[in-house]
C-alpha cells in the first residue's frame, strides 16, 4: 500500500486512519487486539485516539482506549511502525468542558504517555476548543512539550474557522508551533460547514485534513437500513439523526454506485472523502474484518466523474 504525507510533516501513513473510539465500548480489550492485527497486517499504519475515549460507556473512565492500544503497542512491538495520534482537552466525567490551559495540557500529556506505554506521539490534537484560553497559552504548552521530545506535531479537531485561524495566526507572531492537521466532521451527509468554513483556511494553511465521522457513526455503511438495525446498535442515539429523505437518498446514491464497482457502501464512503480537495486521510473505526477489507477497498476504488455526480447531488446541501 503507498502511504501519502500527513500535510506538512514528515508523518508518511496509508491513507486511511483507525478510529480508537470503539477499544472499551464496541470492542474489549481481546477483540481490539485482534482488529488492531488485521489493520496492521492489511498494510495501514495510523491510528487516531483520544485521552477521554470511551468515558460515554457506563462504567469506563475514559482512559480505556489508549490503555488498550499501549498495551497492544508493548506487546507486538510496533510503536516505531505506527504513526501515533491522541487528543487532549475534551470532556470527560470529571471535567464537562474543554480545557485547553497550559497546566492542564502539561499534565494530560505525561498521563497519555503512561497509557500509550510511549515516550512520544506523533500527533498530538486539540480535540475541542476551550474559547475561555487564549490560544496563545495553549501553544505554549504545545512548544514545551514538543522541545521535550514528547511530541512531534499538533492538530486541532472541533474549531471554529475564526479560533483557528487566529491560532495559525498566532503561531507565526509568536513563533510558536502551528497545527498541521484539522480534523473536522466531514462525510457526505455532514458537508455544508466543513466545506464552507473550514476547507477555505485548510486551503490556506496547507492543513492535512483527517475528517472524523467518515462514515456517520456507521450509517454510510449501509448497515442501518431500517428501524430494527438501529434499535439493535450501540450508536443508535448517534444513527437517529441520519434517518430522513436526505440519509435514504444518499444510501440509493451508496447503492448505485456500489453495485456497480462490486464495492461495500463503506468503501465508496471513504473513496469520495480522498476525491475531496484537502482530504490526506479519513478516520474510520472497524469492529468486523470485513469492515478493514473496505479500507483496501476505499482505497483501490477509482470513482468515475459520473460517479462522483451521483454522489453529489444525493448529499447537496
Amino acid at each position: 500500500m503507498k502511504n501519502v504525507q500527513l500535510g506538512n510533516t514528515d508523518l508518511q501513513i496509508a491513507p486511511i486512519i483507525f478510529g480508537g473510539n470503539v477499544f472499551g465500548w464496541t470492542l474489549n480489550e481481546e477483540e481490539s487486539f485482534r482488529i488492531l492485527d488485521i489493520f496492521i497486517d492489511r498494510g495501514f499504519n495510523a491510528i487516531d485516539t483520544s485521552n477521554n475515549y470511551s468515558h460515554w460507556v457506563p462504567g469506563n473512565v475514559g482512559t480505556e482506549s489508549e490503555k488498550i492500544i499501549g498495551k497492544w503497542l508493548k506487546e507486538r512491538n510496533l510503536r516505531d511502525k505506527i504513526v501515533l495520534a491522541t487528543k487532549v482537552g475534551g470532556r470527560n466525567l470529571v471535567q464537562d468542558k474543554p480545557n485547553t490551559t497550559k497546566a492542564h495540557i502539561l499534565k494530560e500529556i505525561d498521563e497519555s504517555l503512561s497509557r500509550l506505554k510511549t515516550d512520544y506521539i506523533d500527533l498530538y490534537q486539540t480535540h475541542y476548543d476551550d474559547t475561555k484560553t487564549p490560544v496563545e497559552e495553549t501553544l505554549s504548552a504545545y512548544n514545551q512539550i514538543i522541545k521535550e521530545g514528547k511530541v512531534r506535531f499538533i492538530g486541532a479537531s472541533n474549531f471554529s474557522s475564526e479560533r483557528l485561524i487566529n491560532s495559525l495566526e498566532k503561531s507565526s507572531l509568536f513563533n510558536l508551533p502551528a497545527y498541521k492537521t484539522l480534523q473536522p466532521e466531514y462525510n457526505l451527509y455532514d458537508r455544508q460547514h466543513f466545506e464552507e468554513f473550514l476547507r477555505p483556511v485548510a486551503e490556506k494553511y496547507n492543513l492535512a485534513v483527517i475528517p472524523y465521522y467518515s462514515l456517520a457513526s456507521g450509517f454510510l455503511s449501509g448497515k442501518y437500513k431500517s428501524q430494527e438495525d438501529l434499535n439493535e446498535s450501540a450508536r443508535k442515539d448517534k444513527v437517529k439523526k441520519y434517518y430522513n429523505e436526505k440519509g435514504f437518498k444518499i444510501l440509493d446514491a451508496l447503492s448505485e454506485v456500489s453495485s456497480k464497482h462490486n464495492v461495500s457502501y463503506a468503501a465508496v464512503s471513504l473513496a469520495w472523502l480522498l476525491k475531496q480537495e484537502t482530504v490526506v486521510a479519513p478516520i474510520a473505526s472497524a469492529t468486523k474484518e470485513n469492515h478493514v477489507n473496505s479500507f483496501v477497498e476505499a482505497i483501490q476504488l477509482e470513482l468515475s466523474e459520473e460517479d462522483l455526480i451521483i454522489l453529489n447531488e444525493a448529499s447537496n446541501y
